[in-house]
């Protein structure tokens, strides 16, 4: 059995080495590149080098900072152009699996991401400056307000960067370890309007915290909550392990197909809500559940889709890693008063190939969330373990997030 299970482990490997050999080793201005072991900012190429190479797309961009941050590869498309060739890259990615449809689109392919992060760091002459990391770099590249992201997270970001001044907070330098703002991640509801600030420090100690607060709040009535999270690590992680809740619950709900999620810091939640929704009800239309079948939602996050799922099966099974977005899932459950749901904090591939051990022959749906080739993988090993059943991918997160 263990030779079997390095052989699998060996594969899924393969699988996602290949995966990310064609796709590149991150998404652009968003995600940034990490640090050297030496600490300093990573640079691919003297700035002399990199003003040189121009983005193609950028001058026919309707976003200001195009050329720089390459966090929307195609915002130059017209939206219908930009679905047809999403669609082609689907089918190319699903080739010999099933058939691709039409993508059904936003009707405003606009400000609909709930989930904002920037990233805090100062210009020449020391003034504060928040943005995106530039594609392939850890240089900031200064962003007032975003096309996709939601308005009233730039502008409240926009006011804690007008403020720093004042209340004497430096923002955090890579290079020197010198500095406490290094980050500001703003959720929103946006069927609920529940606002949630992470202000992501580089020590617990805030100077000035209660003030500070208190005119955040003045300007902005609407935030639910705040939250400091402490990330002291020399890491590109985002987040770090310790927070402490400064004003409200720590969290904030939203609305999702007539069910209430709580949503915390580190919890995934669908960053398109409005396309979440259409997404899920067709994923359950297409399954045709009967309320016979055993449901198992893998990569589950805060179980958003399992719950919608659960009052057309018999029993639902969610598997997540992350535990915080366990917690909040199991709340989930018991606010929605679903009774036949249950999330287990495991490692997806590892608990199927469990439950393919432990001799499951059930009819099962299964719902996957990953890249799509671990998703090719996972049906391919679902289908050798023994379980025939449906198989269904809602959401590639390349293929899809952008729409």
């Amino acid at each position: 059995m263990n030779k079997k299970k390095e052989k699998l482990d060996q594969e899924l490997e393969q699988w996602l080495s290949d995966f990310y050999k064609k796709e590149g080793a991150g998404e652009g201005g968003k995600s940034g590149a990490g640090k050297s072991e030496a600490g300093k900012r990573r640079n691919p190429g003297s700035n002399k080098s990199r003003r040189k190479q121009k983005n193609p797309t950028a001058a026919k961009s309707v976003c200001p900072a195009a050329e720089r941050c390459g966090g929307c590869q195609l915002l130059h498309i017209p939206y219908e152009e930009q679905l047809r060739q999403k669609r082609e890259r689907v089918t190319e990615l699903l080739k010999g699996l099933c058939p691709v449809v039409s993508i059904v689109g936003m009707d405003q392919p606009w400000h609909y991401r709930n989930k904002v992060h920037a990233v805090f760091d100062h210009d020449l002459k020391g003034n504060p400056v928040s943005g995106v990391y530039e594609a392939g770099s850890h240089r900031v590249v200064p962003v007032e307000s975003c096309l996709i992201e939601d308005e009233k997270a730039d502008q409240i970001i926009g006011t804690i960067r007008s403020m720093l001044r004042s209340f004497k907070i430096r923002t955090y330098d890579e290079d020197t370890g010198y500095g406490l703002l290094r980050h500001v991640l703003v959720r929103v509801g946006k069927f609920s309007g529940q606002i949630m600030v992470v202000l992501v420090t580089a020590s617990p100690i805030f100077p000035s915290k209660n003030h500070f607060l208190k005119a955040l709040r003045e300007k902005h009535p609407e935030i639910t909550t705040i939250v400091q999270n402490t990330n002291d690590k020399d890491t590109s992680m985002v987040l770090g392990d310790k927070e402490s809740i400064l004003y409200g619950k720590g969290y904030i709900e939203d609305s999702l197909c007539g069910y209430t999620f709580r949503i915390s810091p580190k919890s995934f939640y669908q960053i398109n809500p409005v396309q979440t929704e259409k997404l899920y009800q067709k994923s359950i239309e297409l399954a045709g559940l009967t309320g016979k079948e055993m449901v198992l939602d893998a990569y589950c996050g805060t179980g958003t889709i399992g719950i919608i799922a659960a009052s057309q099966a018999r029993q639902v099974i969610g598997v997540e890693l992350n535990p915080d977005a366990v917690r909040d899932g199991v709340k989930n459950i018991r606010k929605n008063q679903i009774r036949n749901m249950d999330i287990y904090c495991n490692d997806a591939s590892v608990f199927l190939r469990e439950m393919a051990e432990r001799g499951r022959r059930s009819m099962w749906y299964l719902w996957i969330r990953p890249a799509v080739e671990a998703q090719r993988y996972l049906w391919m090993q679902w289908g050798r373990w023994g379980h025939p059943g449906w198989c269904i991918f809602p959401a590639d997160r390349k293929a899809w997030q952008g729409i």
